[in-house]
């Protein structure tokens, strides 16, 4: 009897280490990374009223954490009909 090789058979379902979308995710946050090291310097934004000062990546973060939430809101409701 020769000895069963089931590493052969998972290997092909795992797809090793290094997976297409793996490489894919390290290679955003990467790229995340630099942004936000190279967008530290302070801003001054103006909502109406108020002026606050804060570093670009963390007003850039909030507008796309609220165009996240508004497609949310929207694909709910456009699904619900």
């Amino acid at each position: 009897m020769s000895p069963k090789n089931e590493s052969s058979g998972t290997r092909g379902r795992t797809g090793g280490p290094f997976t297409p979308a793996r490489i894919a995710i390290l290679t955003l946050a990467v790229l995340a990374l630099v942004f936000i090291f190279e967008n530290t310097r302070q801003v001054k934004i103006r909502l109406l009223i108020p002026e606050v000062s804060m570093p670009l990546y963390l007003a850039l973060l909030a507008v796309f954490v609220v165009g996240l939430c508004c497609g949310g809101y929207f694909m709910r409701r456009r699904s619900g009909r």
